[in-house]
């Protein structure tokens, strides 16, 4: 099968690393550095990988329309095309799950294989729920409420109980300054325009999810249902919220590197 045609990219980018392409997908107002930059050095040891920020995150700067699935899974190709890396398995982290496996259908002989940790085909009602509570939040401006339901929906009840009252504060008033421009556009993106159940028999490249077994935002549901559809797909598990950068990075690089590093031998 061939590939889609590529425009050119807008996305502004970072490029690290020698050795077979990565493509980062990242999440819905996170961003490269917010989502990858933990394991950032261990995925360049072994990739050259390719980070490029959504529109309104990072590097990028806000889009002037409403976003779509296709042609935001282009661009992100096509960053990682103007970089010179041609074939590349992709990471993506919840929104970009969804956001790689269409990458992965509309340009089939450029990507190698997938990781989709925290992943979803569709948001069913329950995540309809918090997402839209989510954007009320955002467009209210009420940014100290939304940084407690991002911080309690984000993060495992394990580590949130962890935490002290002081770095919780701390952590909290850190959310509220630090919410990329970009947010609510890729809200009403994963609300409104997010659907792959279609794309998932077509998927032809290895292909591992990584259910984050305690999140309360992309619940194991979503998961699961992800493993079941792609053809072939390993399911690994590992035990943390929805932000596993933030509470087992190295759990996370390390399931990430190994089935690369098989998926390639």
């Amino acid at each position: 099968m061939s590939s889609t045609a590529l425009p050119s990219s807008s996305l502004g980018r970072i490029v690290r690393g020698t050795g077979p392409g990565l493509l980062l997908a990242h999440g819905a107002g996170g961003g490269i550095d917010a989502n990858f930059g933990p394991i950032m050095a261990s995925l360049a040891a072994h990739h050259t990988v390719v980070g490029p920020d959504y529109p309104g995150t990072g590097r990028t700067p806000r889009a002037e329309a409403p976003l779509a699935l296709d042609a935001l899974a282009d661009a992100l190709v096509a960053a990682a095309v103007e970089e010179n890396v041609d074939t590349f398995a992709i990471a993506g982290y919840s929104l970009g799950s969804p956001v790689a496996i269409r990458a992965a259908t509309r340009h089939p002989d450029r990507v190698t294989g997938l990781v989709l940790t925290a992943g979803f085909t569709h948001p069913n009602p329950r995540f309809l729920l918090a997402a839209r509570l989510w954007r009320d939040l955002l467009r209210s401006g009420d940014l100290e409420r939304l940084a407690s339901f991002v911080s309690l929906i984000g993060l495992s009840a394990p580590a949130l109980d962890a935490i002290g009252q002081d770095d919780l504060d701390t952590a909290l008033k850190a959310t509220t300054t630090t919410i990329p421009p970009g947010t609510l556009e890729h809200l009403d993106l994963l609300i409104d325009r997010v659907d792959v159940r279609e794309d998932l028999a077509a998927i032809r490249v290895p292909t591992m999810v990584i259910s984050t077994t305690l999140d309360q935002l992309v619940t194991p549901f979503h998961h699961r249902q992800l493993a079941d559809m792609i053809p072939g797909a390993e399911y690994a598990e590992l035990s943390t919220g929805h932000l596993p950068f933030v509470e087992r990075p190295e759990e996370w690089s390390a399931l990430l590197l190994d089935f690369l590093g098989n998926a390639s031998a």
